[in-house]
């Protein structure tokens, strides 16, 4: 289907999804009762939510001495911490529903974002108040595995894909579950 043909009445959007370099994911909003659309064949598309958040780490490994610590953490071993505001990418892939039109509920998706990730996370210090960071370094890349792991069980209807961690915003990380 042209999207260009549509009836104008029909609002439309385009989601893109960087992930995938070339790829363009549609979908037209199905707001209004008595009209059908043929459907558009399928594959896999995918969708992601951003969030921000802002936290506090350090980072120290017991098994290391003072000065090793110093020497590979460098000024982020302070154990006062030091903070960033982080920006979070979730990426999930599914069939559109060709009843909805949709891959996944993204009031659902934003709400579990929310409960699971934000609420846990944000303006906490990392190192003492995250259960998972007690005993292991609050770097980046175990933040986006932590993430990965508080979201996959929770999600339904599409199949998380992806977790990119922005620690600034000329770092990130991308994880994409266990192998």
């Amino acid at each position: 289907m042209d999207l260009r043909s549509a009836r104008s009445s029909v609002p439309s959007f385009v989601i893109f999804d960087t992930s995938r370099p070339g790829a363009i994911c549609c979908r037209l909003a199905h707001c209004f009762l008595g009209h059908r659309f043929k459907e558009v064949s399928g594959g896999m598309v995918y969708l992601t939510r951003k969030a921000e958040f802002s936290a506090s780490h350090y980072y120290d490994n017991p098994e290391f001495s003072a000065e090793e610590n110093r020497r590979i953490f460098g000024k982020c071993n302070n154990p006062n911490g030091h903070g960033h505001n982080y920006t979070l990418e979730v990426t999930v892939k599914g069939e559109v529903d060709p009843r909805s039109g949709f891959v996944v509920d993204l009031k659902q998706l934003k709400e579990t974002m929310s409960r699971e990730v934000l609420d846990a996370l944000d303006h906490r210090f990392l190192n003492k108040e995250v259960p998972e960071f007690f005993n292991r370094i609050p770097t980046t890349e175990n933040l986006a595995i932590a993430i990965w792991q508080r979201l996959s069980p929770k999600l339904n209807a599409a199949k998380l894909h992806r977790v990119r961690v922005y620690e600034t915003p000329d770092l990130f990380v991308d994880f994409y579950g266990e192998a």
